[in-house]
């Protein structure tokens, strides 16, 4: 399935293909060589695609415009057509498209041929996007360790360690490939992901001494994986490694090494890595904020937790949403609700909730402590994601206000 962003991408593409329809029409004047180009090119079809459901439909409508650059050269429709027919088990179909599609012009660009190679991965169908791979110099397409690399991640995904192994040892002999560090990363995140620590570890070693240097990637995805099983000796040494090898740790590798000091209790160093970040140049984000935050909160440590979330509004930095919850949720647990309300109101003026349990704590305590008059001069009705004031909800994304 595509991401919202996708489909709001190809919608708006679909859109587009609307206006140049009536646009189209609109134009009479225009010369016929002009409009015949025009009408071969007619946005329509990308509508039809998206608004297709039946799978035998969608193939055949996919494949009269095989040749139609529009569809095929909108990366977005492709992948939303192969994933409804992946979803709707037609794999024949899918190798029928992405087949055809390496015969026709297109298939002798390296780019076009990756973004096979990886449809056939998302479809699960990792021994045709191998196939691809090797039989790429059939259709007249160069082969480097990009489409060597896509190739890899597809092949990661199945978890054969064997098969990933082979992969990497012949096939850069057999097609006369250099790695670079992208294919050693991906390896190192599979046997990561798969939890061979120790394998993932030899393979930056092997790599190093055939040239290939360990980027600030590499020690990031090691360091993590090493930090999430307990095994944080390693960890501290992979990052003194990486200091004296002059490859500086960047936004994400503090992250992680803010979060392994959360998880042990360690509020007041997680804080003095975060000043240290800013020392190098280097500005938290909104991740980091919340990693201190809840360490201290954590930690009983209110008062600091409470500096923290001032000095990110000092900044000029924008709380998000787990933020408002981690203030939220420990202010109720050491009951200060007045602050509490406050963080509370302004997450949901940016149309951020807390969670049910959250809220219901903040109103309880609120209503204990006799502050919910005070704060809205009425009774206050809970409903799902809404926090009202002898309001209710119509069903239709407004407010009315409750008759009495």
């Amino acid at each position: 399935m595509l991401s919202l962003r996708t489909s709001r991408r190809f919608c708006h593409v679909a859109a587009t293909a609307v206006v140049a329809r009536n646009h189209c029409a609109a134009a009479a004047s225009v010369p016929n060589s002009v409009s015949n180009n025009i009408k071969a090119l007619e946005e329509p079809s990308l509508v039809k695609l998206k608004a297709e459901r039946d799978p035998e439909k969608l193939f055949q409508l996919f494949k009269a415009n095989a040749h139609n650059r529009l569809v095929i050269e909108n990366r977005f429709a492709f992948e939303d057509t192969v994933a409804r027919l992946a979803g709707a088990c037609r794999f024949d179909y899918i190798e029928h498209l992405l087949e055809h599609q390496k015969s026709l012009p297109q298939g002798r660009r390296e780019g076009f041929v990756m973004r096979i190679i990886t449809l056939y991965g998302k479809a699960g169908m990792t021994k045709h996007a191998v196939d691809t791979f090797c039989d790429m110099h059939l259709y007249g397409c160069s082969r480097t360790v990009k489409s060597y690399n896509a190739t890899l991640k597809v092949l990661t995904q199945t978890r054969d360690l064997r098969a990933i192994e082979a992969f990497m040892s012949d096939i850069p002999q057999q097609f006369d490939i250099q790695l670079d560090v992208y294919s050693v990363n991906i390896v190192i995140k599979a046997f990561c992901e798969m939890g061979d620590l120790t394998r993932a570890y030899v393979i930056m070693v092997e790599m190093e001494k055939l040239g290939i240097r360990p980027d600030v990637i590499t020690y990031t995805t090691l360091i993590s994986a090493f930090y999430k099983c307990r095994r944080w000796e390693i960890a501290n040494g992979l990052w003194n490694l990486m200091i004296l090898k002059r490859c500086l740790p960047n936004l994400a590798t503090f992250n992680v090494r803010i979060q392994f000091l959360v998880d042990t209790k360690r509020a007041w160093e997680a804080n003095r890595v975060m000043r240290m970040m800013q020392n190098i140049g280097i500005a938290p984000d909104e991740v980091t904020f919340n990693l201190v935050i809840k360490g201290f909160c954590q930690a009983g440590k209110l008062d600091m937790a409470k500096r923290v979330y001032s000095f990110l509004h000092d900044k000029g930095y924008k709380p998000n949403v787990k933020i408002y919850q981690t203030m939220i949720h420990y202010l109720c647990r050491e009951r200060d609700f007045n602050l509490a309300y406050t963080i509370c109101r302004n997450c949901m003026q940016k149309n951020w909730y807390p969670n049910v349990d959250t809220i219901h704590t903040l109103l309880e305590g609120l209503n204990r402590n006799s502050e919910l008059e005070k704060k809205r001069g009425s009774e206050w009705t809970w409903a799902p994601n809404l926090l009202f004031s002898g309001e209710e909800h119509n069903g239709q994304g407004t407010i009315t206000k409750s008759s009495s």
